[in-house]
C-alpha cells in the first residue's frame, strides 16, 4: 500500500503540474491536450482506468510493465494518471491564486516568463495547495484497494487484498484489522490537513 501510494502520488504531482502549466499556456493545442487528459481521467471511474491501463493495455500491446521494489508498475501508472488529472486542477487554482504582482516583480528583476513561473509562482502555488494535496493523498491511499482487481502475488498485495486473503470462512477479523490500519494511516493525515488549513488562513 505504501509503495503504491508513494510512487503514484509522486508521479501524479509531476503529471498534475505539467497538465496545469499546459492548461495555462498561450498555445491553444497545449490547452486542449491538457483539457482532454483532465476531463477524461476525472470523468472515468478509477476502477475502469485501472483495468484499462493495468490489464487491457499490456495484453493488447503484448508487453509487461517493469517493477519498482518488486511491485508491477501497471497499477502505479493507472493511479498516477487519475491522481494527476485531479491534482492538475488543484495546482492550476494555486497558480492562479498567486498575485500577478509577484510575476511583474520578477519580470522587473530581469526574469523571463519561464523563470518567473519556476522560481516565483510555482513554489508559492504549492504552498497554497498543500491542504488539498494532502487530501488527494488520503484519497489515493484508499484508492489503492482498487488494485486488487489486477490480481496479486504475496509481494504485491495491498492492505485490503491482504485482509481478504487472510479472512477465513465467516471470519472478518483480518478485514477489520485492515480497516483499522487504513484509519491509522488516514486519520493523522486528515488532521494534518485541518492544521494546515488553519495555518494558511492565519497566514493570510
Amino acid at each position: 500500500t505504501v509503495v503504491y501510494t508513494v510512487f503514484s502520488f509522486a508521479f501524479g504531482v509531476v503529471l498534475g503540474l505539467i497538465a496545469a502549466l499546459l492548461r495555462l499556456s498561450n498555445i491553444r493545442v497545449y490547452r486542449w491536450a491538457a483539457a482532454v487528459y483532465i476531463e477524461v481521467f476525472r470523468g472515468l471511474p478509477a476502477l475502469l482506468t485501472i483495468l484499462f491501463i493495468g490489464l487491457i493495455t499490456p495484453i493488447a500491446l503484448d508487453f509487461r510493465y517493469p517493477e519498482i521494489l518488486g511491485v508491477p508498475t501497471g497499477g502505479i501508472a493507472a493511479l498516477s494518471l487519475v491522481a494527476g488529472a485531479y491534482l492538475a486542477e488543484t495546482i492550476r487554482a494555486g497558480i492562479e491564486a498567486v498575485p500577478k504582482g509577484q510575476v511583474e516583480a520578477a519580470r522587473s528583476l530581469g526574469m523571463t516568463n519561464g523563470e518567473a513561473m519556476r522560481f516565483v509562482v510555482v513554489p508559492q502555488a504549492f504552498r497554497i495547495v498543500i491542504p488539498p494535496l494532502t487530501n488527494e493523498l488520503v484519497l489515493l491511499i484508499k484508492d489503492t484497494s482498487l488494485l486488487a482487481i489486477l490480481g496479486t502475488t504475496d509481494v504485491t498485495r495491498e492492505l485490503t487484498q491482504f485482509g481478504r486473503a487472510k479472512a477465513g470462512d465467516f471470519n472478518g477479523t483480518s478485514l477489520v484489522v485492515a480497516g483499522a490500519l487504513y484509519l491509522v494511516i488516514t486519520i493523522p493525515l486528515t488532521r494534518l490537513v485541518a492544521v494546515l488549513e488553519r495555518r494558511f488562513k492565519a497566514a493570510r
